[in-house]
Formats: structure tokens, sequence, C-alpha cells
């Protein structure tokens, strides 16, 4: 799969039956649909955190950044902010397809998830790990 960003092929990156695709060249990276909703649910936090079809019902963000193409079906994406503190612009194919996250977005949105306590911790923390080796989250 190409990158929607520097258009380089990216490569598949596993962990817990979650793939991703990551482009090692610019630092992005893609969730096809359903892929959140599967990092969510391994983290035992629902798809109310965040979905793409909360992503999709947002308003587009105004900004200058140029509309990337969605990796699957080629349209362009929608510009959409979520989080707060700061807010992070995703791209959102308005057909489902997937999320992309430039470089570091995942990590901002990830700092900004509710912490869960207990037994809950431990996936959570597993998973916040490898996210972030991967995809270079800062604490």
């Amino acid at each position: 799969m190409k990158c929607p960003a520097c258009h380089n092929l990216m490569i598949v990156v596993e962990h817990e039956h979650i793939e991703l695709d990551y482009c090692v060249e610019c630092g992005g990276v893609w969730f096809d649909a359903g892929e959140l909703d599967l990092l969510l649910e391994t983290m035992q936090l629902g798809s109310d955190v965040l979905s793409l079809d909360e992503v999709l019902t947002k308003a587009e963000a105004q900004v200058e950044e140029k509309k990337r193409k969605c990796p699957i079906c080629g349209k362009k994406m929608k510009k959409a902010a979520i989080g707060h503190d700061p807010e992070v612009l995703i791209d959102a194919c308005g057909r489902g397809d997937g999320l992309w996250f430039d470089k570091g977005e995942v990590g901002q949105v990830i700092a900004q998830l509710p912490d869960k306590s207990t037994a809950e911790s431990d996936s959570q923390g597993r998973i916040i790990t490898f996210l972030g080796e991967v995809f270079q989250a800062k604490d």
C-alpha cells in the first residue's frame, strides 16, 4: 500500500492481531476500518472514546494542509480535528476505509486517552508501549 503523505510503500506492523500500515519514510500510520476499534477494545476502552464513525460526523477542519488521497479507494480524505490540548488533525476516508495519522499523531491521541486502572492497565500498558515504540508516542 502506498503512503498517502509521501507516496512510498508502507510496511505492515502487527501486534495482538492488529495489522497497521506504517510508512518508514515519513512515520505516518494507516488504520484500516475496524482496526482502531480493535485497538481500543484491546486496551479495554469503548469505541465511544474514538471511532471512525465519530470522526466522519465531525465538521471538516478548515486548514491549509493539502487533502490526501485514501490509499484504499483513492478519493480525497476529510480533515478532522480530534482530541484536545492539542487537537490532532487526522485524515479520514469518507467511504469509511480508514484513518491516516501523520508522524507523532498516534502518540498524541494515545496520550489523551482516559486512564484505566487495576488489571486493565496491564493490557493498556502493553499496547501503549508497543505503539509508543513504533509510532514514537511521548509521555
